[in-house]
């Protein structure tokens, strides 16, 4: 079975710089699908509407406050 290296190896210059381009994507791919824990920065933030609005009215509004 012959290396990846020795491929390589046999490639044109521009078919050399589509798999480093390639070998540059997955690798920031893999580092992007970490997932990252979520952020409660916002919890709170709404609770000065609470007695005016119910939590599925505040849903809907903070939908058309972020648009």
């Amino acid at each position: 079975m012959e290396t990846v290296e020795s491929k390589i190896q046999k490639l044109k210059p521009e078919q050399k710089k589509e798999v480093n381009d390639f070998i540059d994507f997955l690798l920031n791919r893999k580092i992007s699908k970490k997932k990252k824990k979520p952020s409660f920065a916002w919890f709170g933030c709404l609770k000065e509407y609470r007695d005016t609005f119910t939590s599925l009215e505040l849903q809907k509004k903070s939908l058309e406050w972020r648009l």
